[in-house]
């Protein structure tokens, strides 16, 4: 089992912070303009510039906003699309590690990461049956890690637990959800609150990490300057969109002051650890 030391070499620092990457609707969404990829590609560089910039470890690339996702495989045309964009990124930012989301196909996460160069995917769904938004979501984690072990074994995995946004058909402790992802291969869990930027329950991680004391426990929403320290004394790292954007405010775009003040506060924990 993958351990907090390996994370921590994989994104080349302690307590990594991802920074996300918001795209506008791709095509195929039901409020896609209809004037192709060149405006989703030059919001997504500048975003990507004032991420990096301020500091933060890895880029997250993600279909935030096409509602509704697809609860299990995305269609091609979203692929398609995401891979273009992401390839953009990474030829803006090799030196960066960048990662990929595809909501809701794990799958299709790694063949875009793999067409365009990421290191990472983040798998909404891994191994629970979940009632999500947009419908029933029946992932298997056997075919999610043999495509990867099939197309490349290189490209690390973060699985998100009791995701948000849903629930799981059945549920269960999330200690126990998150134990069963570790043993089922995942080079990292992800815990977060209800909804994207609503804060996750310190309690939650708690748990967490006590069966899981040595393994990548990331924070997937809801990390502030306010609550980052509390968060990191149990979490390996998290995953920051919404605390970035203008007046932390999902809908806007990336606050490079935003970035820098928080980075600064991670700085603290990275040195005081």
């Amino acid at each position: 089992m993958i351990c907090e030391k390996d994370i921590n070499e994989f994104f080349k620092n302690e307590k990594p912070i991802i920074g996300m990457l918001h795209l506008l609707p791709l095509p195929g969404s039901p409020i896609y303009d209809g004037q192709g990829l060149k405006k989703v590609i030059d919001r997504a560089l500048k975003e990507a510039e004032a991420l990096v910039d301020g500091g933060v470890d890895a880029l997250e690339v993600e279909n935030y906003n096409d509602p509704t996702y697809f609860p299990n495989n995305a269609p091609s045309e979203t692929i398609a699309a995401l891979s273009i964009v992401a390839h953009e990124i990474h030829k803006a930012f090799p030196d960066t590690t960048l990662g990929i989301c595809l909501l809701a196909d794990p799958e299709g996460s790694i063949a875009i990461a793999h067409s365009s160069g990421a290191k990472f995917v983040r798998a909404t769904f891994f191994t629970e049956a979940s009632v999500d938004v947009s419908g029933l979501a029946l992932r298997k984690p056997h075919q999610i890690m043999r495509y990867r072990k099939f197309l490349d074994p290189s490209i690390k995995l973060l699985a998100d637990v009791h995701i948000k946004h849903s629930a799981p058909l059945a549920m269960r402790p999330i200690e126990e959800s998150a134990y069963d992802a570790a043993y089922f291969l995942a080079d990292g869990v992800i815990i977060s609150g209800k909804h994207t930027g609503f804060a996750t329950p310190v309690d939650d991680v708690k748990k967490v990490r006590s069966v899981l004391p040595n393994y990548p426990i990331f924070i997937g929403s809801g990390t502030r300057k306010e609550n980052v320290k509390e968060l990191l004394e149990y979490a390996t790292g998290c995953v920051v969109g919404t605390s970035f954007k203008y007046d932390g405010d999902t809908e806007n775009t990336v606050d490079p002051s935003r970035v820098k003040e928080f980075i600064k506060i991670v700085e603290e924990v990275r040195k005081n650890k």
